[in-house]
């Protein structure tokens, strides 16, 4: 019976927190589909651009990724489509800034309470801790899988309070596999419209979403599993030493 209040605490306390999140879910899908109309009619628009306009571009996918308007999968497919592969050193670089961008304003929002709130349970607290130790590989498998949300990612990942350079690093390194592929498709498609809306993986690319979603389920199980089980004995080693 006290989970229930338990429950309806943290949703209240921490209510713009998940508000936040559910945005980062929903928006995305929306935009995107409104913008592959927008690149059909327009599809001159990125087309042939000088070095200063893709480094905006770069900029403002950045942003748009960040805040959730557009999916990193749909910068790829359009990226690849538009620039060739010219533009592929700036759409890695995009992804972590984009990043980076998302850490700070989850961070801006949510001010620290979901953790504060956290820490007042020990066993969170070491499990929270256990999992910081883990960030790398932690940020890693959520990057690599090609459905875990991205916006909706960093927000989750900036709760726990990573260091900024690696969650940087981890989040690009993470990301290359399927950027490189949905890059590639990108650049072989010849309709803006139906890249965007059914892009064509063939057998093999989806042999291989498939693949990195069960490398990110399993390892994410076994990094849970592994921080898990040290939080607890952690615990009972602290429990035991005070008796």
């Amino acid at each position: 019976m006290k989970k229930l209040p338990l429950l309806r605490k943290l949703f209240r306390e921490n209510a713009s927190t998940f508000i936040s999140m559910l945005l980062l879910v929903v928006v995305p899908v929306a935009v995107s589909s409104t913008l592959a109309y927008v690149l059909y009619d327009h599809q001159t628009l990125l087309q042939q651009l000088t070095w200063w306009q893709m480094g905006l571009y770069f900029v403002a996918v950045s942003i748009t990724m960040a805040v959730a308007l557009t999916p990193t999968t749909f910068v790829a497919l359009a990226s690849g489509f538009y620039l060739g592969w010219s533009g592929f050193p700036g759409i890695v670089v995009s992804y972590g800034v984009a990043a980076l961008v998302g850490y700070s304003l989850a961070r801006l929002i949510d001010h620290g309470k979901m953790m504060s709130f956290l820490n007042r349970f020990e066993n969170a607290r070491n499990l929270m801790q256990e999992l910081r130790a883990e960030s790398w590989s932690l940020i890693f498998l959520t990057r690599i899988s090609p459905v875990l949300p991205f916006a909706l990612m960093n927000f989750v990942l900036s709760l726990l309070q990573v260091n900024k350079s690696k969650f940087f690093v981890a989040s690009i390194v993470g990301m290359l596999p399927r950027t490189v592929f949905f890059f590639w498709i990108g650049t072989q498609a010849s309709d803006i419209l139906n890249l965007l809306q059914n892009p064509e993986t063939g057998g093999s690319g989806k042999l291989l979403m498939i693949a990195l979603i069960i490398i990110s389920i399993g390892g994410l199980y076994f990094v849970f599993d592994r921080a898990l089980k040290k939080a607890l004995r952690n615990a009972t080693v602290k429990n035991s030493e005070n008796f």
